[in-house]
């Protein structure tokens, strides 16, 4: 089963009642993207409401327990402290996105880079939900269908995001957007992540093109040969 990666799209041409151009998405797709740096952005707009799951954290630490070495993994489990993880268990979301940091830092220069690094964690982190028992219900109800791998898609997002706002526009019986408001999440980890959970739904040569519409918002054109 082929997986493509794509990184950030040109914009999509958008018009407004003066028929011009929205320069704000424009510039976000034209510009290199230091990682951190977004992350570091992302982790100041976050509120003490915001949360995440202690499975994205638990994951996260996996990628660095296979990719690096001993003193990686230690700089990122001093990020926790003595924090104990529960993969259902919501954490300030600000914790999630220090770890994810240090994980880039640490794993970048030996794995391709803060980008590629990003796909990787939105990657095992798929991983650990279709294993989880939600994942699990999911992959079972596909059963390789376009119709299941399309409802399954929007029901995960909906049980294992507690933050922000997703959408899926449904464009044709095996392609479609998923737009994704205020998530703490840059677009390379939504990417893996997507493909990673198309492929484990039975999606065949599934592809994702990413797109950065903002600071937290983003959007995701995805297709799989029917």
């Amino acid at each position: 089963m082929a997986l493509l990666y794509a990184g950030a799209l040109p914009s999509r041409r958008k018009t407004g009642q003066a028929g011009r151009e929205d320069m704000s998405t424009s510039r976000w797709n034209t510009m290199p993207m230091d990682w951190v740096k977004a992350l570091e952005q992302m982790m100041e707009l976050a509120t003490s409401e915001d949360t995440a799951r202690g499975l994205f954290l638990s994951r996260t630490l996996d990628a660095v327990r296979e990719l690096g070495d001993e003193q990686s993994l230690a700089r990122c489990q001093s990020v926790l402290g003595s924090q104990r993880l529960l993969d259902f268990v919501n954490y300030p979301v600000t914790l999630l996105v220090r770890l994810t940091i240090a994980a880039v830092q640490e794993l970048g220069p030996r794995n391709g880079g803060a980008e590629q690094v990003l796909r990787m964690l939105g990657q095992k982190a798929a991983v650990g939900v279709m294993t989880s028992s939600v994942g699990s219900a999911m992959h079972t109800q596909a059963g390789g269908g376009n119709e299941h791998i399309a409802s399954s898609i929007q029901a995960i997002y909906k049980v294992i995001s507690n933050y922000g706002e997703r959408s899926v526009e449904w464009v044709g019986p095996a392609r479609g957007r998923l737009t994704v408001r205020r998530s703490f999440l840059p677009m390379p980890y939504h990417e893996g992540a997507m493909l990673e959970a198309l492929a484990r739904l039975g999606a065949q040569d599934a592809r994702v093109q990413g797109r950065v519409l903002g600071p937290l918002d983003s959007e995701y054109d995805f297709s799989w040969r029917t």
